[in-house]
């Protein structure tokens, strides 16, 4: 039960942490290379500014989901952990 909590304590944020940083390498080679603006609807590239659109409103399910796992393992640890071994 402990190394479940675990997993599901860690394993999510490093997902949403290597998913934000994805696009956000894209977003900076849009912006510092091509010179354009990033379209956060369609994640392209534009000519044309365009306006920002938090991560958490793009993706509510991934980012809810993703601390509810991490919230879940915590509380999988701290059971694990409470419980006198027998």
């Amino acid at each position: 039960m402990l190394r479940l909590g675990l997993l599901l304590l860690i394993l999510p944020l490093f997902v949403l942490m290597g998913l934000y940083f994805w696009e956000f390498s894209n977003v900076r080679e849009c912006t510092l290379i091509q010179a354009g603006y990033w379209d956060y609807v369609a994640s392209t590239c534009r000519d044309t500014p365009q306006p920002f659109i938090p991560w958490v409103e793009r993706h509510p399910w991934l980012v809810n989901g993703g601390m509810l796992l991490s919230v879940a393992g915590l509380v999988l640890c701290m059971l694990r952990l409470y419980v006198r071994k027998r």
